[in-house]
């Protein structure tokens, strides 16, 4: 059986960060490491389910900042649930948007979801004029900084769509066209498959997740801004790639997806309990992708 090298990697790190640092082994800074981790692994479980089936997905990250400007405004006038409903559909939207380019235009996922990511900062950075927006009901906030029954709110969101995509991918006809499709997509076409459909449906659920970690991350910081996002996707295709899914498709699963946002979470927390320059942490997670990749290719 092949081994995940995120879990390896996790477990390693795990251990070299207790034995040399004081403050990393305890309770408090293990549960704060899986909070801020669960933003990613939400984008992450989107992104592997792009990934398996053959495609990529670099919008995450505007996707993610413009469904947190539009949802902020709205929740910032009191109405909470409609603020959701709107960032959650904005999201979804997006994703289908994007699937319906790929699927009817015939173009390549890569130069589709750069345009979007493009047009989404752009109409983000429009809609906020640069400006922050902040302040929201404490109904609201408690998605970011609320716990139940001593668990954080941000990590039980974050379980609840491990389990949805888990069981999406296992349990589900969707989950094995996604496979499918992702191994041999003229193959699966011409089983009668309508492959167009579920692509669509698979980018429309990655940015559905995008917005739904926009939601913690805008409850949690009590703020919005134009900057949201930034980056993100280097982070969720590395912990992806990390968690054992091949960037050609038809392999990978969720579980690894999570192994690999909890190894990047765990280096972004020792390198800053190390006191090391956070200049280096993309720099970091850049060679570990390589490292991955290689990994898989020697494999």
């Amino acid at each position: 059986m092949r081994k995940n090298p995120a879990l390896v990697g996790f477990i390693i790190l795990f251990v070299v960060l207790s034995i040399f640092t004081d403050s990393f082994f305890n309770l408090y800074n293990i549960v704060n490491v899986i909070r801020q981790v669960s933003i990613m692994a939400i984008i992450g479980f989107g992104m592997t389910l792009v990934i398996i089936s053959g495609g990529i997905d670099l919008s995450v990250g505007s996707t993610f900042a413009l469904s947190a400007v539009v949802m902020a405004s709205i929740v910032k006038d009191g109405r909470v649930l409609l603020g959701i409903i709107v960032g959650l559909l904005i999201g979804a939207a997006i994703g289908a948007f994007i699937g319906i380019v790929i699927s009817k235009g015939k173009i390549q996922p890569f130069i589709v979801t750069l345009a979007t990511m493009a047009i989404g900062r752009s109409l983000t950075l429009a809609y906020t004029e640069g400006i922050p927006i902040s302040i929201f009901p404490d109904s609201f906030r408690f998605l970011g900084r609320g716990d139940i029954f001593g668990i954080p709110v941000p990590i039980l969101i974050m379980l609840g769509i491990f389990f949805l995509s888990l069981y999406i991918l296992k349990k589900t006809k969707l989950g094995l066209y996604i496979y499918s499709i992702g191994g041999n997509e003229e193959a699966t076409k011409l089983s009668g498959v309508n492959v167009d459909r579920y692509k669509t449906i698979v980018y429309m659920l990655s940015g559905l997740f995008s917005a739904i970690s926009a939601i913690i991350l805008t409850a949690r910081l009590n703020s919005a801004q134009a900057t949201f996002g930034q980056g993100y996707e280097l982070d969720a295709i590395a912990t992806v790639v990390l968690g054992g899914a091949s960037l050609a498709g038809g392999k990978g699963g969720v579980l690894g997806t999570l192994f690999g946002a909890l190894l990047l979470g765990t280096i972004n927390n020792g390198m800053n309990l190390m006191n090391i320059s956070p200049f280096y942490q993309d720099l970091v997670k850049g060679v570990i992708i390589l490292l991955a990749v290689l990994s898989e290719k020697e494999e």
